[in-house]
């Protein structure tokens, strides 16, 4: 594959928007996190392109429709553009974690999608998540994993790890210095 805008992939819940023991089941229940309307207008302004994927099991256990899924995430990527911001797709599993499917994290199906849909270097990507699911996700695709860590999650060995999106946004130009030099 030719190589192309780096891709920063993101997951939504506990990245974006705080993660609700009860899922988030409805515009009204979406909150998002200190400072990361402003990291994602900041991920434009670098110039790089914006992906979620996201595990929405939420779908799966009969707590909101796909169509209430689809709604909240339009509404989010409305005000994300509004703020100037822009995330170029969402890409999400809906199935439960027993249902042992490929596209749900760590599995690799909606990266592998995304790279072929929207003609991603996955080996030039970035990925920030809140789980040890995003992190084995991003390095069966050979991208880099950034761990957003608020203090209470579990810090994985060999990976960057940010307090918020905020921070790791910032990390991501040394990031991609050493991505470039691995490669040389």
């Amino acid at each position: 594959m030719t190589r192309g805008t780096p891709t920063v992939f993101l997951d939504r819940d506990g990245v974006i928007n705080r993660r609700r023991p009860d899922h988030v089941k409805s515009w009204q229940e979406f909150e998002f996190l200190p400072g990361a309307l402003d990291a994602l207008v900041l991920l434009r302004r670098m110039g790089l392109r914006s992906v979620v994927i996201t595990n929405q099991s939420a779908v799966g256990r009969g707590l909101v429709s796909e169509q209430g899924l689809l709604s909240i995430h339009q509404q989010m990527t409305d005000l994300i553009t509004k703020e100037g911001g822009n995330i170029e797709r969402i890409y999400f599993c809906t199935h439960t974690p027993s249902a042992a499917c490929r596209c749900r994290k760590p599995a690799t199906e909606l990266f592998l999608r995304a790279s072929r849909e929207l003609g991603i270097d996955l080996q030039e990507s970035i990925m920030i998540g809140d789980s040890s699911s995003d992190v084995a996700a991003a390095r069966s695709i050979g991208s880099l994993p950034i761990l957003v860590v608020d203090g209470t999650g579990v810090r994985e060995n060999g990976v960057v790890v940010a307090r918020d999106l905020a921070e790791a946004v910032s990390r991501i130009p040394e990031l991609q210095h050493a991505i470039e030099a691995s490669r040389c």
